[in-house]
């Protein structure tokens, strides 16, 4: 064993503490060996313990790099950061002080985040619509009537398909077309190692393809169902009615005026306010939703080029289309509320027409589209949720502009190459201005937190590889972290993420609440400020909290089925996690 050097905070008033409510956080998952490795104490009265970390594997003791006071996360009293980035050592490990504190166990090795790029995928194939492959069974086999559509009201158009978004069974192109680029992205950016041990119906069974990209396909497919003319662009499958009902997707008995089970509404793409009752979005314009078709469309012509020439040369027809219908109809389309005044509120659009333009100068090589993604890209230099203190829900979506990281590798001069360089840091530098907390969380609190995590992560390792600057590498370490763990309430926010993990048992899921099919690999929405949670319809308790010694005014989360503004599974933030996920697994 080795000797131990006892580091000792820099904090006054050395006490013996009760340790019902200090904890020690961790990433659960573990640290490869090069990685900044960080922990977090809270202490729930001021004390002065000693830290020590244990090899559990090799009962050696050793004594952490540095223990530095930081701001701490009310209610404790006091927080630090425990660093031991020196320890290499493959093996199990665990943080104690001598007070009786201890962290979970976690791992130190190369490998540790091997295998969990294919985790999102288990829950994207239990979200399918049409046919699900997760319950081997069919539902919402009569979408849909077109509404709000002028003459064409009551029409049926066939949209069956693509993806529940949520634990409703809702579906939107805004998502569903992000999550789409997202996973293609993710292969075409670490195309080695993704199994293939399902086939194009999600079933199991290989098929040849990679599983990421069947399961992107599923959603092509319905993307391409969801335009079903060159004019015609259509944005979102039922409403918030579908929220009186609770269980399995094909036994759904939402009523939308044509009787329990039966047609679904399926509402167009609209550049006015609409909506079929009294709340009304603040839709302006087509080119959010439109341009998303045409960027998920022409990296979908790309991909599949060598797989289904056939496929691929009716998505690059598509695309081109897409892209000049979106630019003819600036501005955003938001969803459609109903009941609840609740909707996506995006509401800008520039960073989907930058990205749908770089993508078109990818596959036509027409200088004309570099000088549009250029221009667009002006007109909003930093995705503004970073650095903003709150927002409305969805309202700077996608939370990561992909068409920056495009010109900042692709753009056709040096100088336009480091102007968007400069605008990937600069909204590093934003978030992590207000990451003055214990667990360098720069987020604002808003519904759907974790996807900015997940954004946040992405951006920082796209921008560290571009570079090789690694003065975000800590923020980056950490919003990674947080999703594993290392954050105030000690849990994973990745359902099932390991089986070691401390993960949400209890999500906002029927499948899982109700029918006790767990929702492996599902991205919950994570901490909302106090506020949010306060004042959504619906939104309680069903049970005692019992991470209530670690909520303050400011931010909870709670692991509660009743709780969906920070329990709820979503889609597409699940599937934003595969090129992260990837990279780690890649060793990046």
């Amino acid at each position: 064993m080795k000797k131990l050097i006892i580091s000792s905070f820099l904090l006054s008033g050395a006490v013996l503490l009760h340790a019902d409510s200090s904890a020690i956080r961790v990433n659960q998952v573990g640290y490869r060996p090069g990685d900044i490795k960080a922990a977090v104490l809270m202490l729930e009265s001021p004390a002065d313990p000693q830290v020590k970390i244990v090899n559990l594997t090799t009962d050696e003791v050793f004594a952490p790099d540095s223990v530095v006071a930081v701001t701490p996360w009310d209610p404790m009293a006091e927080c630090s950061r425990i660093y031991f980035s020196s320890i290499i050592a493959p093996g199990k490990y665990k943080i104690l002080t001598d007070n009786e504190i201890e962290s979970p166990e976690f791992t130190i090795g190369k490998d540790v985040f091997a295998g969990l790029q294919e985790l999102p995928l288990h829950y994207m194939r239990q979200q399918r619509c049409g046919y699900n492959p997760c319950l081997d069974t069919y539902c919402h086999q009569l979408d849909g009537l077109l509404v709000l559509s002028g003459d064409d009201d009551g029409k049926h158009v066939d949209v069956t398909g693509g993806w529940h978004d949520a634990s409703d069974y809702l579906q939107y192109l805004t998502t569903s077309a992000n999550a789409v680029f997202q996973m293609l992205f993710a292969y075409q950016e670490n195309p080695e190692g993704w199994a293939d041990e399902y086939d194009a119906a999600g079933k199991k069974g290989s098929n040849g393809v990679p599983d990421i990209l069947d399961e992107a396909r599923w959603g092509l497919e319905w993307m391409v169902k969801m335009n079903p003319s060159d004019s015609l662009f259509l944005n979102q499958i039922a409403d918030d009615r579908d929220h009186h009902f609770y269980g399995l997707p094909a036994d759904d008995t939402a009523d939308y005026g044509w009787g329990p089970g039966k047609e679904r509404p399926v509402y167009p793409c609209s550049g006015k306010p609409y909506g079929l009752r009294k709340n009304k979005n603040d839709s302006k314009g087509l080119a959010s939703s439109v341009g998303k078709f045409a960027s998920s469309f022409t990296l979908g012509a790309q991909i599949f080029g060598s797989l289904d020439s056939v496929f691929a040369a009716d998505l690059e027809r598509r695309a081109a289309n897409a892209y000049e219908v979106a630019k003819a109809n600036p501005g955003a389309c938001q969803t459609a509320p109903c009941v609840s005044p609740y909707y996506y509120e995006e509401d800008n659009w520039v960073d989907d027409m930058e990205l749908a333009a770089m993508m078109r100068y990818n596959a036509t090589a027409d200088r004309r589209f570099h000088r549009d993604a250029v221009d667009f890209g002006r007109m909003e230099p930093v995705t503004p949720w970073m650095g903003a203190d709150s927002a409305h829900h969805y309202q700077w979506y996608p939370f990561i502009n992909l068409g920056h990281v495009m010109l900042a590798r692709q753009g056709e001069t040096p100088k336009v190459r480091k102007e968007f360089i400069r605008n990937m840091r600069s909204g590093l530098e934003r978030v992590e201005q207000r990451a003055d907390n214990a667990f360098k969380c720069g987020l604002p609190f808003i519904w759907c937190s974790n996807n900015l995590d997940v954004a946040l992560v992405t951006q920082a390792m796209l921008y560290r590889e571009l570079t090789g600057d690694n003065r975000f590498l800590e923020l980056e370490t950490a919003a990674r972290d947080w999703l594993m763990g290392c954050n105030p309430w000690g849990k994973t926010m990745i359902v099932g993420l390991t089986p070691d993990c401390d993960s949400p048992t209890d999500p906002h899921s029927a499948l899982s609440h109700v029918h006790h099919i767990p929702t492996t690999g599902g991205l919950v929405d994570g901490p909302v400020s106090a506020y949010i949670f306060n004042s959504l319809r619906g939104v309680h308790l069903e049970r005692e909290d019992a991470y209530a010694p670690y909520q303050n005014t400011t931010v909870v989360y709670h692991d509660d089925n009743a709780d969906y503004s920070s329990n709820e599974p979503t889609m597409d933030g699940t599937a934003s996690m595969t090129y992260f996920l990837s990279s780690l697994a890649a060793g990046k």
